[in-house]
């Protein structure tokens, strides 16, 4: 813990005083040193829930104390052609909360106000924290699977979904598949029972570890998992036409694997940061879906066995500071 000096925001920005903040297994890759150029030092978490304690020059939208969320994404060019095609997320020169500008594992923190969002009253602080990185990416990886269509009535697309690392993301994003009517498959570490345990009272029809094989060929396949050996484990379980998304900022490296687990025009995509279209819209889905975070808290000076419990496994769900 150390002290710094009272912060101001500047113009176009507001200050937050922070209610809470979701521990990420990205925050894990940025203190690691896996992420290249971080800011350095770094304030850490981008999993953002407080309210407005300060507001800069030209900024409107926003009233002293009101409850905003603050997200990975902190700030775009507007400028380069990814922008100006629509496509934030992929910005040549942005800047991302807790990574490349400081974040919320603190008791204050600026953000671009034009990147935060309106929270309401409803729910309790900690609980949403985890909305604002692993229900956004989560979300994001979910569409670009294909899963957040064909649902209800319209019984095409996406059926059978398979979530590879059952931690924060996947214990959202199992809610909404169930709620969409989807069978979920939930694949885990070996032998982690109680991890398998919690996927199927979230609404999995299966659970199992990453190295078997589902009852059924996948439509799709989410790898929240930082481990590059699930996707040909993955490839191999989707069926023909299925989608491989990988949602994480980092993995480790690929294995080589036959060309026939890739063939039958399988895909294998990544999913890179999100929009602020990605997080208003997941937004107005998670009341109508119901979701349900399951959260263990930590006070803010114990934010290192946070990061180690997230590192070890010993968490189920998701990791939440609270200054």
């Amino acid at each position: 813990m150390c002290e710094r000096p009272t912060l101001t925001p500047a113009a176009g920005e507001i200050l937050v005083e922070v209610a809470a903040c979701g521990v990420c297994r990205t925050d894990l890759h940025v203190v690691d040193g896996e992420l290249p150029n971080p800011k350095l030092p770094i304030v850490p978490g981008h999993e953002i829930v407080g309210r407005v304690a300060a507001i800069g020059e030209g900024v409107g939208g926003f009233v002293i104390g009101q409850r905003v969320g603050v997200p990975w994404l902190g700030y775009t060019c507007g400028k380069c052609a990814f922008c100006r095609a629509g496509r934030e997320n992929l910005c040549d020169a942005p800047l991302f909360t807790g990574y490349t500008r400081d974040g919320g594992f603190a008791t204050h923190a600026i953000a671009d106000a034009r990147y935060c969002f309106a929270l309401g009253d409803r729910g309790d602080d900690a609980e949403i924290a985890p909305f604002l990185c692993a229900g956004l990416i989560g979300w994001r990886s979910y569409r670009i699977a294909g899963a957040a269509r064909g649902v209800g009535d319209n019984k095409v697309g996406t059926q059978a979904l398979g979530l590879y690392g059952f931690g924060a993301a996947a214990h959202i994003l199992a809610q909404v598949a169930a709620w969409q009517g989807h069978r979920v498959y939930a694949f885990t570490r070996a032998g982690d029972a109680a991890a398998q345990a919690f996927a199927r009272s979230l609404g999995a029809v299966w659970a199992g570890a990453s190295e078997e094989t589902p009852p059924e060929p996948l439509d799709a396949a989410i790898i929240f998992a930082p481990v590059g050996a699930i996707v040909p484990l993955a490839l191999a379980a989707v069926k023909k036409g299925g989608r491989v998304v990988c949602g994480g900022i980092h993995m480790s490296d690929i294995p080589g694997f036959p060309y026939r687990l890739l063939w039958e025009e399988r895909e294998l995509v990544s999913v890179a940061n999100l929009t602020r279209d990605d997080a208003k819209e997941f937004l107005r889905v998670a009341p109508q879906a119901g979701i349900k975070t399951q959260i263990t808290r930590y006070p803010l000076a114990r934010a290192n066995a946070a990061l180690s419990d997230l590192r070890s496994g010993r968490l189920q769900g998701a990791a939440v500071l609270i200054p």
